[in-house]
């Protein structure tokens, strides 16, 4: 099978995480007897530093021309700390969402029996722990109007949302809770916001087309305390695009560590398989950082861009196996001894080849 893919390594730790899903990906696709074309785009701060622009044309015409995208990550403190830059490296991770049409972020939250221990959160509370959130991405007050007046002592952000956005978010969530437990949650402040009571009018309107699924509505406040103390009460969870943001991050704790965790952005022209981590610019090119929350990314880009779920198994089992052995890097391994981010890459690698 020829699997065409993007590579967009970006800023920080983002090179250093790709390349050790690229080489990953590379021999499972010689396991496995697969083609792989990879195509190689700028995005964020390097894109900037290169030619002025955080998404390029050329870039764009890459992720339409892919199946899926593997992305390392955007941000670079030098524009963090410069409020008068008049472009930045998060600009071309929101232009790139809304050209593509990526309006849906799906992050799922689990936990690792041998890493219990290593959450800031009991054992008691975490263990079990399974759950998704499904983010809209390219709505609300990240996209709204926004500006300042003429004096600079003003300014304001917008939050806006038709029935067509909220509506192709929540099938997704409906469709992903008949595949699991068959609860969904949708969490909103409609006690006070408009775009809320849009929100919670358009997910009821559709309960009827999935009558095996068991919806609640929740604050996004309840939700953010709730998630800390009983996660396992949730398994399925639709929200807006600031509102997910926040929780995801919050919920990544819970497993001990950003470093984990995978997430995919679908829509309509391609899908991106991205870890949630961020750039991290304290560790880029010191050889520490976690890999294993890309290396996931890779396994979720196996199983829904291109229904090889025997790959993607794989992959999952063996960043386990890993973690089970301590093959882990520094954020992970407490008193034990740290592994470098390419070694940790080295070990599922080899693993792979000696299956």
């Amino acid at each position: 099978m020829e699997l065409k893919i993007g590579l967009l390594p970006g800023d920080g730790i983002g090179p250093e995480v790709i390349r050790e899903a690229v080489k990953v990906v590379d021999v499972i696709a010689n396991k496995f007897s697969h083609d792989i074309i990879w195509k190689e785009g700028l995005v964020g701060a390097a894109a900037i530093d290169a030619i002025g622009d955080p998404y390029p044309n050329e870039t764009h015409e890459i992720c339409l021309d892919s199946d899926a995208i593997l992305f390392g990550a955007v941000g670079d403190p030098k524009y963090d700390n410069d409020p008068t830059a008049k472009v930045r490296p998060e600009e071309g991770l929101l232009r790139m969402r809304k050209k593509l049409g990526l309006y849906a972020n799906i992050r799922p939250t689990y936990t690792f029996d041998s890493l219990l221990e290593k959450s800031p959160i009991k054992k008691s509370i975490i263990k079990g722990t399974d759950l998704v959130f499904v983010r809209e991405l390219t709505g609300g007050i990240y996209f709204g109007k926004k500006g300042r007046n003429k004096t600079n002592d003003y300014a304001f952000d917008t939050c806006e949302y038709n029935i067509d956005e909220i509506t192709r978010l929540a099938k997704i969530g409906f469709e992903l809770a008949l595949k699991r437990s068959k609860k969904l949650c949708c969490i909103d402040k409609a006690n006070v916001l408009e775009t809320s009571r849009l929100w919670r009018q358009t997910v009821q309107s559709l309960e009827k087309d999935y009558p095996n699924v068991e919806v609640s509505y929740e604050f996004v406040d309840a939700v953010a305390m709730r998630l800390i103390h009983s996660p396992s009460y949730y398994d399925v969870m639709i929200t807006s695009n600031l509102f997910g943001d926040i929780l995801t991050d919050e919920a990544s704790v819970i497993s001990g560590s950003m470093g984990l965790m995978p997430s995919a952005s679908v829509g309509s022209e391609t899908s991106i398989y991205e870890p949630i981590h961020g750039s991290f610019p304290q560790a880029k090119d010191k050889n520490i950082a976690n890999p294993l929350a890309t290396i996931l990314s890779a396994s979720m880009m196996f199983e829904r861009s291109f229904n090889l779920q025997n790959e993607s198994n794989l992959i999952r089992d063996l960043v386990n196996e890993s973690i089970a052995n301590n093959i882990v890097t520094q954020d992970l391994s407490g008193d034990s001894k740290s592994y470098t981010t390419a070694e940790v890459g080295d070990w599922i690698v080899n693993k792979i080849k000696s299956l």
